[in-house]
């Protein structure tokens, strides 16, 4: 149960920064994102591994790291706190939000810089937190946050910057049920972190081939 519960707050926290800092318009968003992604990380790295994110979640299974009957299980936890998040933002700040592409992108556009970020985000999580090399290590948090914090700031004029499926479902959801949007945007969002996420897997192991896990 502690394992989902820190799911659930990592990826509560994760929602509500994003979703503030949208709403707040402030200026260095991508860097408050990462850093609460880092602290969370550091929070409950320890506990559940601190996916907060279901695209992090499937690498790590198939890089054999996580028994597959737990996969649902954080899934359920990373899209209730999400859900969670968007709802409080909505609290808070009197409006819903949900991320989407740029104007000028196009849905091929996005559905890449969904995938490529996410991949990169997927490679440095197996890299510093699933690789023997690299056990014990104190330096986790800051690369997986700064991951997200360098592909919001480049990436998220293009797709919305989610890079993680929750992130998509739970303010997309949120949005249509308390602010008049669609779900039409949320395929992106859960295709592209997806297949980027997978795609890091087989790259991870051929970095490692040879080694012991």
């Amino acid at each position: 149960m502690k394992t989902y519960l820190t799911e659930f707050i990592g990826t509560f926290f994760l929602v509500l920064t994003i979703g503030l800092a949208v709403r707040w318009e402030t200026p260095f968003a991508p860097l408050a994102i990462g850093s609460a992604l880092m602290v969370m990380v550091y929070m409950g790295g320890h506990i559940s591994g601190a996916h907060y994110n279901p695209a992090v979640t499937l690498a790590v299974w198939m890089r054999g790291k996580l028994p597959a009957s737990q996969v649902l299980p954080y899934w359920a936890a990373q899209v209730l706190g999400s859900l969670a998040a968007a709802f409080f933002v909505d609290v808070l700040t009197g409006r819903t939000f949900a991320p989407a592409p740029g104007t000028w992108a196009g849905p091929l556009q996005a559905l890449l810089a969904e995938f490529l970020f996410t991949f990169a985000l997927a490679l440095v999580v197996l890299n510093v937190a699933t690789a023997k090399q690299t056990e014990g290590n104190s330096h986790y948090g800051l690369a997986i946050g700064f991951t997200v914090a360098a592909g919001a700031f480049c990436g998220g004029p293009i797709s919305g910057g989610a890079f993680n499926p929750a992130v998509g479902l739970g303010p997309i959801v949120i949005h249509a049920l308390l602010g008049g949007g669609t779900l039409g945007n949320l395929w992106l969002y859960l295709v592209g972190p997806l297949a980027g996420a997978a795609a890091a897997v087989p790259v991870f192991k051929l970095q490692h081939a040879g080694a012991t896990d």
